[in-house]
């Protein structure tokens, strides 16, 4: 599981990767040349963060 998101929506990421795998996530920045395209899965901001297991 993968989830992208804005600083705003970390929180909530994190929580969603935590009930849904039972496991520790990881959290990584998005790369800069990356942040233009990719948007965060709960808004429509940029993606900041990626979420994962």
């Amino acid at each position: 599981m993968k989830l992208y998101c804005c600083q705003e929506h970390v929180d909530m990421a994190l929580d969603e990767v935590v009930y849904e795998c039972e496991t520790y996530p990881v959290l990584t920045l998005v790369p800069e040349e990356n942040q233009l395209s990719t948007t965060c899965e709960y808004c429509r901001n940029v993606a900041v963060y990626l979420v994962g297991n």
